[in-house]
């Protein structure tokens, strides 16, 4: 039979390839803010010779709003910091706007960084497409909401005035006992209608928590499975995260509810992480005058409570300045939690992190 040999270390291999052919943009600039080198991709996607783009700054191809936040990072990624995930868009030369996600890493002795950026175009398109459908279905939902209650209140009030009527009549001095059925019976549907409308209110408004299946959820297991799925952002982002749950394994509440706080909790402190440490998060559970309670923490931004305060669960409310904010993620967590019968409470202080504590409906 024959061996086939492994093939020997100085074997020449073409890595060029790799450089030339790949689908995502590679390149190396100085730090005097230049491109040094450039793979075919590049000059396909943004529609430039290579001969411009290797003439002019690189920033100028940076689309004007997100300029300042560019120059922000690339200074941190000149003091020796690796970029990871950096989203912005930039300009072709036909004036079109393409969504790139960095990842760049510095080497500080050569006086170069070695970047690859994957078009997100797509992706963004789809997001916005659909923050615009959620956008509309909220608004529906709150004018079927509104039309609900108004049309209940606005029939309250002739129902209220009919019975009325009927409490003032005096059935005594009526002696025509068909005349006195047909009373008693528009009574009885009169006060039978009072009722429905008040009822329709109590179950719009118990609607949501009863669609919501409850169960009993173990706190840990939730959570690992929300980490698996962002396996590589944790990875990426170095976020540690402690957990205590010592005192409460168990809570009663919505799964997928649960699963979904515990996202965007976490999604949000990688995403307004400070640019000097590492995301850190705290997580616990407590059991306090008889209520469950989830407390989490992060050390990121913060926010200026005396500013946000009454918005800051409002949709498309956004407090940083981040290519990714959509002013979704609080807006989800304050519903699931709201809908259910709990309640929840923020502290935070500007680049001091934030603190969340839930309270759930036990």
């Amino acid at each position: 039979m024959e061996v086939k040999k492994c093939p020997t270390p100085d074997k020449e291999y073409h890595f060029d390839n790799f450089f030339n052919i790949s689908a995502d943009l590679i390149c190396i600039a100085g730090f005097d803010g230049y491109f040094r080198r450039i793979n075919p991709a590049v000059s396909k996607l943004l529609g430039y010779t290579d001969e411009e783009l290797y003439s002019r700054p690189i920033h100028t191809l940076v689309y004007t709003p997100d300029l300042k936040a560019t120059l922000e990072t690339r200074e941190e990624v000149y003091k020796n910091k690796p970029l990871l995930n950096f989203e912005n868009r930039y300009l072709t030369k036909t004036g079109e706007i393409v969504w790139l996600s960095w990842t760049s890493m510095p080497v500080e002795d050569e006086k170069l960084v070695y970047a690859i950026a994957k078009n997100i175009t797509h992706k963004k398109k789809i997001e916005e497409e659909r923050n615009v459908l959620i956008t509309n279905l909220t608004k529906i939902n709150k004018d079927l909401k509104h039309l609900s209650y108004t049309t209940s209140h606005d029939l309250k009030s002739p129902v209220n005035n009919l019975l009325s009527v009927f409490n003032l009549l005096d059935t005594s001095k009526i002696n025509d006992e068909e005349t006195l059925e047909f009373i008693d019976i528009l009574k009885t549907t009169t006060e039978r209608l009072k009722e429905t409308l008040k009822n329709s209110v109590n179950e719009l408004i118990q609607k949501e928590e009863l669609n919501a299946s409850i169960e009993i959820l173990d706190v840990k297991q939730n959570l690992d499975e929300v980490l698996f799925s962002i396996n590589s952002l944790i990875k990426n982002s170095k976020i540690t995260i402690d957990c205590d749950f010592s005192e409460l394994t168990q809570i009663n509440f919505n799964q997928e509810y649960l699963k979904s706080i515990f996202l965007n909790l976490i999604t949000n402190s990688i995403k307004y992480s400070k640019a000097d440490i590492f995301p850190a998060v705290n997580i616990a559970t407590k059991k306090v005058n008889g209520k469950s309670q989830l407390i989490y923490s992060d050390n990121g931004l913060g926010f200026d409570m005396d500013k946000v305060r009454d918005k800051i669960f409002g949709l498309h409310q956004k407090f940083h300045h981040h290519n990714d904010s959509n002013g979704i993620g609080l807006y989800l967590i304050y519903n699931h939690i709201t809908n259910l019968g709990g309640t929840i409470e923020v502290e935070s202080k500007i680049n001091e992190g934030a603190k969340f504590t839930i309270m759930f409906r036990d």
